[in-house]
């Protein structure tokens, strides 16, 4: 049954969407961005057509409830300043309701923010000096060997890999040019150059996972991954980042993965390396990296370029930025451009737009993969690959419900899910930051990696996001959220991830669907995401921040003459979660991980299953602990390791 909401459910959310992103009078308003609210961008329809569809129907009845009980009191006649006390005496009634305010408001904050007209634009970015990208990509002809079927069809092969991001991609093109005849099977669309909109909705609608940010079922963290051809190759921040020695000695001695300490592995980072043309010439560093480094230098911390998979031929400093949201200048070296192409180059053929439904096995060896392919108009055909190894590299969301539906893998399928805990801390300066400009993550501040056993937090700078990013400026009024929202293109954001020792879980509803959890309960894991964030208020301080404030802070921004000592303290005692300090994740790791102790791990130390002969693990689901650093080079090290495996396996 559809979710649908009342004529007066919609005029109250509509009500409730310009409360948060309020019509503001001022007479200094050339460009009309205080005079313009939501509701005059398309917001609330929005907020609408998003919560109708997203929301399972007990907690759209729950939200309906919410709206019917703010339209008693007549919300949506009421003036701003008294909408504004009614919402946040609604958000106190409960935890329910208090997080149910707080998704309304960054969904309407994120729509108001982001949404954009045939010509791109937003009327909202001019007064926040956000340039938006007008350039249109030329003609790029799709050069990767693509099957598109119209009925129901078997195909035969050697190998079939499951997923074509930094994983799967890596591990196709190896093989392929080993002479291997490969498949690969992608649940997203093909989408190159000539495809990519510059505008993160859009993005989010194309190139990610369930179509952009998600929670865990128990709400403490929105996920963000690859949903596209290439996976997080596409649409990732480019921070390319070797695997510590820290971890690989941990992998070593407790998972015995025992060359990953030695020079087998080093050869498997070089190759990496060069194939994707990593290099720190392309580390642009732009204002917000100036700011970190300061902040770095000033008190004392590590701070050091990082390398980039930027070529440095294609680079172009004033489009990169954009670069999160798909790459129109064909710089960045993710799987589409390298080892996809490699793999087709060398006979491989992809099938995009086809969900991998199970593993099919005989006698404990695979025998290949039943899938099903979706068109552009909905209809679906069955799609089996007959094949003797199957590469599962799905994603770390994703492997473990692939492993599930099929039955195989053993105890520790979906176990130990690790996605570095991320939040941001936002400065306002008097000049100009510019995120846009230049690479999105270009350093990194470590001087903390490995503060506590092991366990610490980076800091870094983030790609410019004004529709995300906004919801994370603390909202006192709809006139208060406008001035700051304005301060947008002095702005330097900053990302904490924290090396997190506690984990989750990936399981299955009852329609065979992916399920996450994740806590956050790790006592050690939140002392250092606390600490990471006291760490960069004083960094943003130390940089010369006229204001400060930490996401979903919900009160005023610490402003430079004020004691930042008591607003540490202040931002210490906000929840962490639904409803105070958000928690996000664009690395998922560990979740069907490698390692000797098939109670403990789905792979054994070459990456083939413990109970399934044929069935090898090849993405960042195999790690045996998370990688503590931007994941994307462990993952393609361990994914040209596991395919060296098979390699070296006779039948």
């Amino acid at each position: 049954m559809t979710n649908t909401f009342t004529a007066l459910q919609q005029a109250t959310l509509t009500a409730v969407v310009d409360t948060f992103v309020a019509s503001v009078d001022r007479d200094d308003d050339p460009d009309r961005f205080y005079a313009t609210k939501g509701s005059d961008l398309g917001a609330d329809a929005a907020v609408a057509h998003y919560l109708a569809s997203h929301l399972p129907p007990e907690q759209f009845a729950g939200l309906a409830q919410l709206l019917d009980t703010a339209a008693v009191v007549g919300l949506k006649n009421q003036p701003q300043s008294v909408r504004e006390v009614i919402v946040g005496n609604l958000a106190g009634i409960s935890p329910e309701t208090r997080g149910a305010v707080a998704a309304l408001y960054q969904l309407s904050v994120l729509f108001s923010y982001g949404l954009f007209d045939a010509e791109g634009r937003n009327p909202l970015w001019t007064g926040m000096g956000y340039p938006g990208i007008t350039r249109q990509p030329p003609a790029t002809p799709k050069t990767l060997t693509v099957i598109t079927p119209t009925e129901d069809v078997t195909l035969t092969a050697d190998v079939v890999v499951i997923g074509s991001g930094s994983g799967g991609g890596v591990a196709a093109g190896m093989l392929a040019q080993a002479g291997r005849s490969v498949i690969v099977l992608e649940s997203g669309g093909y989408r190159n150059e000539s495809d990519f909109v510059q505008s993160e909705l859009v993005a989010y609608q194309n190139l990610f996972l369930r179509g952009g940010f998600f929670p865990t079922a128990d709400g403490m963290v929105s996920l963000a991954a690859g949903g596209t051809v290439g996976g997080g190759s596409t649409v990732n921040w480019s921070n390319s980042l070797k695997t510590p020695d820290a971890v690989r000695a941990v992998w070593a001695d407790e998972y015995k993965l025992s060359d990953v300490t030695g020079p087998e592995f080093d050869e498997h980072l070089a190759a990496v390396f060069e194939r994707v043309k990593c290099n720190s010439g392309v580390a642009l560093q732009n204002e917000p990296h100036h700011r970190l480094s300061d902040g770095a230098d000033a008190l004392g911390y590590s701070y050091v370029v990082a390398d980039l998979n930027i070529d440095p031929d294609r680079f172009d400093p004033a489009v990169i930025g954009y670069s999160g949201m798909g790459d129109q200048t064909g710089a960045k070296q993710g799987t589409l451009r390298t080892y996809l192409q490699d793999a087709s180059d060398a006979g491989a053929r992809l099938i995009p737009q086809t969900r991998a439904d199970k593993i099919d096995v005989v006698d404990g060896r695979a025998v290949g993969v039943s899938a099903t392919y979706t068109a552009a108009d909905g209809q679906t055909h069955r799609v089996v690959v007959e094949a003797a190894d199957v590469v599962v590299a799905a994603g770390s969301l994703e492997t473990p419900a692939v492993l599930l539906r099929s039955g195989i893998g053993g105890p520790a399928v979906g176990t130990g899910l690790h996605l570095h805990p991320a939040t941001l801390v936002s400065g306002v300066y008097d000049e100009p930051q510019d995120p846009w400009h230049g690479p999105a993550m270009a350093g990194v501040m470590n001087e903390f990696a490995e503060k506590h056993d092991g366990h610490g937090y980076l800091i870094e700078c983030v790609q410019h996001l004004p529709g995300l990013f906004t919801t994370v400026v603390p909202w006192l009024s709809g006139a208060g959220h406008k001035e700051l929202a304005k301060t947008y293109s002095r702005r330097a954001d900053w990302v904490i991830l924290v090396k997190d020792r506690g984990a989750g879980t990936v399981t299955l509803d009852d329609a065979g669907n992916a399920v996450h959890h994740y806590p956050f309960s790790d006592e050690l894991d939140r002392r250092n995401f606390r600490e990471g964030i006291e760490t960069a208020i004083r960094m943003q301080e130390a940089a010369g921040a006229q204001q400060i404030f930490a996401a979903g802070q919900p009160f005023a921004p610490w402003t430079r003459g004020e004691d930042l000592e008591t607003f540490i303290a202040a931002v210490s005692e906000i929840p962490i979660g639904p409803g105070g300090i958000p928690v996000f994740s664009a690395h998922q790791m560990s979740s069907a991980k490698l390692g000797a102790d098939p109670t403990t791990a789905v792979a054994d130390t070459e990456g083939q299953l413990h109970d399934t002969r044929g069935v090898w693990i090849a993405d960042a689901s195999g790690m045996p602990t998370c990688s503590g650093v931007n994941p994307m080079i462990s993952t393609m090290a361990l994914a040209r390791r596991t395919a060296a495996n098979m390699l070296a396996t006779t039948h």
